[in-house]
């Protein structure tokens, strides 16, 4: 199961997409509270958005974007059918991606 979900709403001569990540986007500056240990930096370092599957945006993420980033964008066009893709690959290699076509 993906940790991507994508909402779509076509406007005039644009499309609203929103995403919600599930990610725990760990700074590496906290300590666990049980142990007093310092918790390793996990966070997203790279978020891509595809139309059609050409790449329409890359974005370089830090790690002061909340846990479970929320990220909302606007597309100029996008008709029924039409495929979105959001991919993200963390600083530590994982990464996912999910697709969800307009209607």
């Amino acid at each position: 199961m993906s940790s991507i979900k994508i909402r779509a709403k076509r406007l005039e001569a644009k499309t609203q997409i929103r995403t919600l990540i599930t990610h725990p986007m760990e700074t590496g500056r906290s300590k666990d509270p049980k142990t007093n240990q310092p918790i390793p930096a996990h966070f997203i370092r790279e978020l891509r958005l595809s139309h059609n599957d050409k790449t329409v945006m890359n974005c370089q993420v830090g790690m002061s974007i909340s846990k479970d980033p929320y990220f909302a964008f606007m597309l100029k066009g996008g008709e029924p059918g039409d495929k979105i893709k959001i991919e993200w690959i963390d600083n530590l290699g994982n990464e996912d991606s999910e697709e969800h076509v307009l209607k």
